[in-house]
């Protein structure tokens, strides 16, 4: 572990139990939410190689926004 994440733990580890679950709690979380994010990103990236999607030019895309304006 690095230094600051050394100093990190320590200062984590002397808080209340409740606020260290909290802490954990968040931690695993926000691996969570990584791997949900990772999960999609890959199925819309098959989706897009196999041509079962259609990709819109950024353009296109902005165009439409604009016209909603």
């Amino acid at each position: 572990m690095a230094r600051d994440l050394k100093r990190l733990f320590r200062e984590a580890f002397e808080l209340p139990e409740s606020e260290r679950a909290t802490i954990a709690g968040l931690l695993i979380e926000s691996l969570e939410v990584e791997e949900a994010w990772a999960a999609v990103a890959e199925r819309r990236w098959r989706e897009i190689e196999s041509g079962s999607v259609q990709t819109i030019p950024w353009e296109e895309v902005k165009a439409k926004l604009d016209r909603r304006k």
